[in-house]
């Protein structure tokens, strides 16, 4: 590996402008060491390199040009990050779609991406045909596991095409990806992120390298570092770990989903170091049977985040897992982390356990009045405001959206209520949106509101979020029927399953005769919430 990782604390190859140079670089620089494994395959990063520009190649044999979108529908693989990587080669954005969610809502994604091609897995298979059968714009459909009559394999069609560079020019400010995210309005964004922001704090650490202390060792990556990729591609937590790993010149072990066999697995056989996990996956390992710390001897940094972690979840992690545990805190429309509470702080009765911790150096964090953008005084609640070099270029075609989520400055409005304690940590107190976060996923109530809405017996329906204790946060929604009418809870369930995902499905129905609204008509849901979060210090779980 590069005499560069031996720069502490943090990796930085100026040679990587876009993801299409990182293959490149480490093709040439070290072609023989592994890049990916994923279900018995082994990748070098010559090999790497090579099928990336065979993909180049053959999405520019398809039409697909600099700008184009092309869009991706299946669980994780070695192959996603071969496709993701050529698309950058030529400039073209590469758009991976939630395989959980419902046939409308992949439909949504797929037409608003405007995709030309469409890969699909085995396991997704019908829904593409679907998807592909609705949205005229998509041309082909590429089978990623070859297992699909009537269309063309991945590999087949990877391998027909030449291994030659392409003469296409792209620039770190181009679009590389369009991640969707929940919708305030009940539809989907595509949060569009540049080449650079992928390696910016890496470029900030190249400027600046006295800014970057030892706490910073998790982002630090040497020849014996394996790196695993088990959270969803369609996640920032899945693709953006991936990417890490990539520039990094690390060894990913990618596997097709999050499973606590596999899990436990593939760390003990590769020796894994470094990971990113949510919260309800470290209950799900923790409750594993038979699991010990010997499982985890290998591993030097869990990170974790996507909600926030019980204390005492958290306490029991460290102590049986045996390693650095580090958190972050960040959004999609960041590119992930701006925050992390390094492992040093992770003590028994340290207060800032409670905290997401301080921003990494190069992302600034302010704490505003929602209402009126004045900044509020050390320990006082507002909402979370956050300025970084990682920071979106925007939501597709959402210019509106986009101005009311950045704002003057470049400081963009995470929706998160919390306050910086005299030392510049974070606390998450709550929720300026109405977001639920369930099992790392993120829930907006106004999607499943409007998923309800068109049951024939309900006149109205409020959706939050109430505690729990596997999920962190179940969905519950809360109707008022229309005069007359009957219904029962499975019957909401059932209404609203064929037009979601399952995971935004509620868990729980409560019926009522009216919701609470103020004198303007707005109804109360933070009354709706208050029975269920008493007792709560925090108003996230």
């Amino acid at each position: 590996m590069s005499d560069a990782l031996d720069a502490p604390p943090i990796a930085y190859f100026p040679e990587i402008r876009t993801l299409a140079d990182a293959p490149r670089f480490h093709g040439r620089t070290r072609g023989a060491a592994p890049a990916f494994h994923f279900e018995g395959e082994t990748l070098t990063y010559a090999q790497f390199d090579r099928r990336t520009s065979q993909v180049a190649n053959g999405l520019l044999a398809e039409g697909v040009r600099h700008g184009s979108r092309i869009a991706y529908l299946g669980k994780n693989s070695a192959a996603y990050f071969e496709l993701l990587f050529g698309a950058a080669r030529i400039g073209a954005v590469l758009a991976p779609v939630n395989w959980r969610l419902a046939a409308p809502e992949v439909v949504y994604i797929v037409r608003d991406a405007e995709a030309e091609l469409l890969f699909v897995d085995d396991h997704c298979l019908a829904l593409g045909r679907h998807a592909a059968a609705e949205v005229p714009a998509i041309r082909k459909i590429i089978a990623m596991d070859g297992g699909a009559p009537g269309h063309e394999s991945y590999a087949g069609w990877r391998d027909h095409q030449g291994a030659g560079d392409q003469a296409v020019k792209v620039d770190p400010d181009d679009v590389a990806i369009q991640l969707y995210t929940s919708g305030t309005t009940g539809r989907p964004k595509g949060v569009q992120l540049a080449h650079r922001v992928f390696f910016a704090f890496n470029a900030y650490a190249g400027e600046n390298p006295g800014a970057f202390g030892p706490d910073m060792s998790w982002n630090r990556w040497n020849s014996d570092d394996v790196s695993l990729v088990a959270m969803p591609v369609f996640h920032i937590s899945g693709t953006g770990w991936g990417v890490v790993g990539v520039y990094a010149g690390a060894f990913t072990v990618v596997l097709r989903e999050f499973e606590n066999a596999a899990v436990i697995q593939a760390i003990r056989n590769f020796r894994v170091s470094k990971t990113v996990l949510v919260p309800t996956t470290i209950q799900m390992m923790l409750d594993y049977p038979g699991v010990s710390r010997a499982d985890f001897a290998s591993m030097t940094d869990f990170l974790y985040g996507a909600s926030p972690i019980p204390l005492d979840l958290l306490q029991k992690a460290v102590d049986a897992f045996g390693c650095g545990f580090v958190q972050l805190y960040g959004m999609t429309e960041t590119c992930g982390a701006v925050t992390y509470l390094p492992a040093a702080d992770h003590v028994a009765g340290n207060p800032r356990m409670r905290s997401a911790g301080k921003p990494i150096p190069g992302a600034e964090i302010r704490i505003l009045d929602p209402e009126s953008d004045a900044e509020r005084p050390t320990g006082e609640v507002g909402e979370i405001c956050i300025r970084a070099p990682t920071t979106m270029r925007g939501y597709w075609k959402q210019p509106d959206e986009t101005a009311r989520v950045i704002r003057e400055g470049g400081w963009v409005r995470s929706g998160d209520a919390g306050y910086l304690d005299e030392d510049g940590y974070l606390f998450i107190r709550d929720r300026v949106k109405d977001m639920i976060v369930s099992g790392g996923e993120n829930v907006y109530p106004a999607e499943v509101e409007n998923a309800i809405y068109g049951h024939p017996a309900v006149a109205e329906v409020a959706v939050i979020g109430v505690p729990d204790a596997k999920w962190g946060e179940a969905v519950k929604a809360v109707v008022a029927l229309k005069p007359g009418q009957a219904a029962d809870p499975d019957s909401i369930v059932g209404w609203a399953r064929e037009r979601i995902a399952g995971y935004k499905v509620p868990k729980s129905v409560d019926f009522v005769d009216a919701l609470p609204r103020n004198a303007s008509g707005k109804v109360l849901k933070r009354d709706l919430r208050e029975p269920y979060w008493a007792g709560h210090e925090r108003r996230v779980n």
